[in-house]
Parts: structure tokens; C-alpha cells; sequence
């Protein structure tokens, strides 16, 4: 079944994992093993999301179930008894999303593994050794972090990177200050141009009447959303004949900011 795994990509992008360990689940129908129960499944849930496998950023009615947790676990301890390391499991569910499937039986997995192995470590070496070093490069940090951003950019191609590098240039950014954009914001390397990058940049000079000079000090400004955040945000306050930093007017809470600016 392994066999046939598919290398898949996405566009998501997370902060870096902390060292947790996870809890054996042993449920009961006992209530006062509920408490007990529910404590670690959601220790559980941490670790997963510590280490890349699970998205830190769900919602809690988001997260997988009990049994699927549960099942998750057994996948990577056997993944680990074969010799894969913690750190290599972001990357690996990142690359086989089928290995988090409840449909996944891993008494199918042992003939597969040293082909998994092999592909693992050749589609490995072949995308991240130059993606590597162009992140690198570019002064891009903890890039040793297990994470499921970390696998999704190892998984970029440099000639996508390069597009998103020479867009900034092309806007008028010198090499450094593209270098130090990139390296403030990574995930950068997963937007569109066209739908993303470009479309922010001309609202910011063209509607909001900012200086690219203010994107050198938060190059988080592309990570927002345009229609959700930016663009009410600023007419927010341009009927209020206001104007403040833009991290001041995007990284304040929805209660914060429309307090702040009634």
C-alpha cells in the first residue's frame, strides 16, 4: 500500500516545534478516568503539533479524534522502530499524508519501508540540497527546526524561490533588503505572485498611499489577508482620518484595534 504513496505539496505554514512527548491514551468508561483521559489526549494532540505532524493553527473542533490520534502514535513509533528519527516525521507525513489515514494499516508498512526509505531520503537529497543552500543563502534561520513549514519550504524548488526573490527586486528592493525580507518572513516562498504579492503591494502604494520602505520593517504584511484584514482595516481608519504603523494595524486583535479606533 506504502508503496504507491503519493508526494504531495501544500501551502500551509507553522511555527517551530517544542520537545514534547506523548502519553499513552487509554480510554475508559469509567468517569473519574474521564478528566485523566481528556488530559492525555490533548497532551497527545501538543506533542503531534510540536513536531510538525498535526497544524498548531486548527481549531480544537478541528483536531483529530481520540482513535485517530491514537492510531497516528502507532504509525510513528513503528516509523521510528525501522530508524526514522522524530525529527524526520514533519517531513515524511508532509511528503505521505496518507500515513495519518485511519485507512492506513501498518501491518501493510514493514515490505514498503525500505522503499520508502530510499524515496524519502532521494526526493530528500535531490529538492532540499539546493533549497537548502539558496535558504541559507538568503540568511533564512532554524531551518534544523522540525516543522511543517520548514518541510514545506525544503520542498520548494529554487526556481520558485527565485521568482518570489526577483518580484521583490523588481518592485525596487535591493538584493540585501529582498534577502532580509525573505529571511523575516519565509513562508513568502509559498505565495503566488499574482495572487498575493502583487495585488498587496499595489493596494499598499496605490489605495492605503504607504511607502514600500514600510514592508523592510513588517514584511509580515503579505501573510494578511487583503480582503479580510487589510482592506477593512484601512478604511477603518480612513474614516477616522487616521494612519498608524502597519503592524499596529494588523497584528492588534479585532477587540483591540475597533476599540482602540471606535
Amino acid at each position: 500500500m506504502l508503496c504507491s504513496l503519493s508526494l504531495t505539496s501544500s501551502s500551509s505554514s507553522y511555527p517551530p516545534a517544542k520537545s514534547l512527548k506523548p502519553h499513552h491514551l487509554s480510554p475508559s468508561p469509567h468517569p473519574s478516568r474521564y478528566i485523566k483521559f481528556r488530559t492525555a489526549h490533548h497532551e497527545n494532540l501538543r506533542y503531534l503539533k510540536a513536531i510538525g505532524v498535526i497544524d498548531p493553527n486548527n481549531k480544537p473542533r478541528q483536531f483529530h479524534a481520540p482513535d485517530a490520534i491514537s492510531h497516528i502514535l502507532a504509525t510513528l513509533k513503528f516509523l521510528e522502530s525501522k530508524g526514522f528519527l522524530e525529527t524526520d516525521f514533519a517531513r515524511l507525513t508532509f511528503l505521505c499524508p496518507e500515513l495519518l489515514s485511519l485507512n492506513f494499516d501498518i501491518t501493510d508498512i514493514e515490505p514498503c519501508v525500505p522503499i520508502l526509505d530510499r524515496r524519502f531520503t532521494c526526493f530528500c537529497s535531490r529538492i532540499q540540497g539546493p533549497t537548502l543552500n539558496y535558504l541559507r543563502q538568503l540568511g533564512v534561520a532554524k531551518l534544523n527546526v522540525p516543522s511543517n513549514l520548514n518541510a514545506h519550504l525544503l520542498n520548494i524548488r529554487v526556481e520558485q524561490m527565485q521568482a518570489r526573490f526577483e518580484f521583490l527586486r523588481s518592485i525596487g528592493f535591493s538584493h540585501d533588503e529582498a534577502a532580509n525580507i525573505c529571511g523575516r518572513l519565509p513562508a513568502i516562498f509559498g505565495y503566488s505572485i499574482e495572487n498575493n504579492l502583487r495585488p498587496k503591494v499595489e493596494y499598499l502604494v496605490d489605495e492605503m498611499k504607504r511607502s514600500l520602505d514600510e514592508l523592510k520593517e513588517f514584511p509580515q504584511y503579505f501573510a494578511f489577508s487583503l480582503e479580510k484584514k487589510i482592506m477593512p482595516r484601512h478604511l477603518h481608519l480612513k474614516r477616522r482620518n487616521a494612519k498608524i504603523k502597519l503592524n499596529r494595524m494588523l497584528l492588534w486583535s479585532d477587540g483591540r484595534f475597533y476599540a482602540k479606533w471606535k
